[in-house]
This record gives structure tokens, C-alpha cells and sequence, in this order.
């Protein structure tokens, strides 16, 4: 079994600080919590960007000064959002892809997001897809429902993705997929031979999909975006205290964890890029 990839989502778009106080949103505090996500074994940070007001931005120049201050303390892979908030049209979603990143997140289709619609058409999906594979962008297949599997097998067949592909299953969002372990194991069976997966549980689906994900082979994402608590009741500290608690089980279950050259080694990315 190759080593655990660990994923830290650290803000997202719709958690605020209300909800939880330790929530990094200025540049300088994401780049320091993805610091401190590294340091306790994360390889891979998913960023949203939020703006000096702390609402979400898909801004270019804030990813930007993310990207560089998260790279100059570390050589975590920096992977920006281009899903943003629901209400981001497709040019201000596109933005991040600007910067070259190693990789990016790509939702493959339209679902129910709670009292919302997180849009994603053909032409949403297409367009993603196209300017990911001429930049040389890891995708991140974003799925949240049986169906966005097929929608991803047919930008491959449309030649606008490449195999093998790496699937995130965003699992427990009110309105798509549930965050049960068949339905884990549903997801699973449908993708593509040699294709790596992670899941994202939301709330308290976050840890028992990760511990067994773990044991399924697949890779693991955690952090304040999918869910703001350590346990009931209890308020995590920080994501680095998510991340360290699946770094923990991994090891008490003898699956060691990817350091961020390890995991493009598994994912097929090459090192970082110049804008």
C-alpha cells in the first residue's frame, strides 16, 4: 500500500470566524497555518482565498501572495480552489489557474450545496479542464456525486483530461452524497483502474471516512473547510491538530504518511512551477 497523502483544507468559503475563532483568513495566517499543517505531516494545502474583509475571493493577486509566502516556508503542494463560493462566476474561479499552481481543484458537476447550487456545466467543466492540461496542472477531480465520475471519463475521452486521474470525494454536503462508508466504498468501485482518490468527510463523517480510507488505500483530507471540531462539542485548536490525529491513526495502523516529494511521486506532478 503506498504511503498516505494528507490533505489540509484550512479555510474554505463558508466558515467564519464565529463559527471558529482559530480560522486563518489574511494571507500571512494561511501561509502559516499550511506551515504548520507540514510540519505536523500534510503534503498537499487546499486553499481558499479570502479578502481583507474575510469574505471569499478568488482574487489573482490574493492567491498570489499566498502561493508565495506559503512557498517560502515550505515545500507543501500548494493546491488553490477553483470552486471558490457558489456565487463566483466562471472567469473569478479561473483566476488561481493563473499562477501555475501544481494543482487545482476541478468540480465535475452541478449538485445541491446545502440551501444552495454549486454550479458546474459542460462548458464550466470543459473550460477547467482545457486550461489545466495546457499549463500542466494536476487536476483534482472534485466529486460529490455518483454521476461526476462520468463527467470526468468524458473530458478524458474529449482528450481535455489525461489518465491516470486523482479523484476527492466530498462526502456528507447537505443535498449530495451522504458521508456513510457504502456509499465510500460505492464511489470507490466506479473509478478508473490505477486512478489515487482521497475523501473529504464533512462534519462528523470527517473521521471515521478518513480511518477508513486509510485502510483502503486511499488518501485523506482534513481541516476547517470540512469541519471545524476535534469532537463533540470540542472546538479543534488549529487544522494542524486535525492533521496530527490522522497522522496518529495512519501510523498506529502501519501506513506511513507521504511527505509532499512522496505524494507528486504517487500523484505524477512534477516539482513546483514558475509563473
Amino acid at each position: 500500500m503506498e504511503k498516505l497523502i494528507i490533505t489540509a483544507a484550512i479555510t474554505g468559503a463558508e466558515v467564519t470566524r464565529k463559527e471558529q475563532p482559530n480560522l486563518p483568513l489574511t494571507p500571512d495566517e494561511i501561509a502559516e497555518e499550511a506551515y504548520k499543517c507540514y510540519l505536523a505531516g500534510a503534503s498537499v494545502v487546499h486553499v481558499h482565498a479570502r479578502d481583507k474583509d474575510g469574505n471569499p475571493t478568488q482574487d489573482y493577486n490574493v492567491y498570489k501572495e499566498i502561493k508565495e509566502k506559503t512557498e517560502k516556508k515550505c515545500n507543501i503542494i500548494f493546491q488553490p480552489s477553483t470552486g471558490g463560493a457558489v456565487w463566483h462566476k466562471f472567469e473569478e474561479r479561473m483566476q488561481p489557474l493563473l499562477l501555475n499552481p501544481e494543482m487545482a481543484t476541478l468540480s465535475a458537476g452541478t449538485c445541491n450545496f446545502g440551501e444552495d447550487i454549486f454550479v458546474n456545466s459542460s462548458e464550466f467543466m470543459e473550460g477547467f479542464a482545457a486550461e489545466m492540461t495546457k499549463r500542466n496542472i494536476k487536476p483534482e477531480i472534485e466529486v460529490f456525486e455518483r454521476g461526476m465520475i462520468d463527467n470526468a471519463l468524458k473530458l478524458v475521452k474529449k482528450g481535455l483530461l489525461k489518465m491516470p486521474l486523482h479523484f476527492d470525494f466530498v462526502m456528507g454536503v447537505p443535498g449530495a452524497i451522504g458521508g456513510n462508508i457504502d456509499d465510500l466504498v460505492y464511489l470507490v468501485s466506479h473509478i478508473p483502474q490505477g486512478s489515487t482518490w482521497t475523501v473529504a468527510g464533512i462534519g462528523r463523517t470527517e473521521l471515521p471516512l478518513a480511518v477508513h480510507a486509510i485502510l483502503m488505500g486511499g488518501n485523506v483530507r482534513v481541516g476547517f473547510e470540512d469541519n471545524i471540531y476535534y469532537k463533540k462539542g470540542e472546538l479543534a485548536v488549529s487544522n494542524a491538530q486535525l492533521v496530527e490525529r490522522i497522522v496518529r491513526i495512519s501510523e498506529e495502523l502501519g501506513r506511513e504518511v507521504a511527505t509532499p516529494e512522496e505524494a507528486r511521486k504517487i500523484l505524477g506532478i512534477g516539482g513546483i512551477n514558475n509563473d
